[in-house]
């Protein structure tokens, strides 16, 4: 249970980084663009006895794997801006309950673990309930908004809009994580190739983020920040760490990511729950109040088969 717990603990970590930016003044899509060099270097260093990072261009998962660099970083960007409009609680569950997309496509599209047939009622009355909590969650009151702050029409419907960052970070974590699961199941042969995987996936988003920065500064948008630097070590290290640490959990319990995987989803979401309630005094309406308790729900229902054997 060491490397889950730490893996819980390092991915809220990740989205107390977001949630602290703004106050130290830290660039925050610099940051993520320099943390992934800083995730390659922790990653290079971890790279088990013997082996070398290489890339084979001959590989198709090799470009699978860099065109998942670019949707990392479009991911965590709209992670960052999600937990700084809307939150932590609300970005981590729709992070978390991101697993109904590679669940469906694992069932429907993949075949994989026997098909449809191997889900029951319970499974997918989870699956309709963790739709259900991603949008409890985002849910906002504008009138109360309104009320309280004297916001204008234009402000309100930029609200609205905010509200749908955490439902493109549910969107776009499952799309990735379903990427993972296909490159998995067609490409990749053997699981000692991991970190070598995850190191060309933190290249492609090397490359993109660079990329998208030097427009930027080209444009004059931006100027590089000696803090966002700073930044992008502690939002790297930990970025890095906290898949290394599932995959290690993974590696403990017999690679039995249907047990795994729930008590991760479960544990992030009630751990940033209570830090931003701690922290950050968020405050959560009865609907998010309610889209939170669905979200363990839904997770559990999901995996209750493989948690029962787990278990039994």
């Amino acid at each position: 249970m060491l490397f889950l717990s730490l893996s819980i603990l390092l991915s809220v970590l990740l989205l107390l980084n977001f949630r602290l930016f703004p106050r130290y003044e830290i660039n925050t899509f610099q940051a993520i663009v320099f943390n992934y060099p800083v995730c390659f270097i922790t990653g290079f260093l971890l790279l088990p006895a013997g082996q070398t990072f290489s890339i084979d261009f001959s590989q198709t998962w090799t470009w699978l794997a860099l065109g998942l660099g670019v949707g990392f970083i479009l991911t965590f960007l709209l992670s960052g801006a999600s937990t700084q409009r809307m939150g932590i609680t609300a970005t981590s569950l729709a992070n978390n309950l991101s697993l109904v997309i590679p669940v469906c496509f694992s069932l429907f599209a993949f075949r994989a673990g026997g098909g449809a047939a191997a889900f029951d009622v319970l499974n997918y009355l989870g699956l309709v309930l963790a739709l259900v909590a991603v949008g409890l969650s985002t849910y906002k009151k504008e009138t109360i908004v309104e009320k309280q702050i004297g916001e204008t029409s234009p402000k309100i419907s930029r609200l609205g809009v905010s509200a749908l960052l955490p439902v493109a970070v549910f969107v776009f974590y499952g799309a990735t994580n379903t990427m993972i699961n296909y490159m998995n199941l067609r490409y990749i042969p053997s699981t000692d190739k991991t970190v070598q995987v995850t190191l060309t996936m933190v290249l492609g988003a090397i490359v993109a983020g660079l990329v998208m920065l030097t427009v930027r500064i080209i444009q004059g948008k931006e100027q590089i920040q000696l803090r966002s630097l700073v930044g992008a070590v502690t939002l790297g290290v930990p970025n890095f760490l906290s898949f290394y640490t599932l995959l290690l959990a993974l590696s403990a319990f017999g690679s039995n990511g249907a047990f795994v995987y729930p008590l991760y989803n479960i544990g992030v979401i009630l751990l940033a729950a209570v830090v931003a309630a701690l922290f950050f005094r968020e405050q959560l309406s009865t609907a998010n109040k309610v889209g939170l308790g669905l979200a363990v729900v839904a997770i559990a229902l999901i995996s209750w088969q493989e948690l029962a054997k787990a278990w039994g």
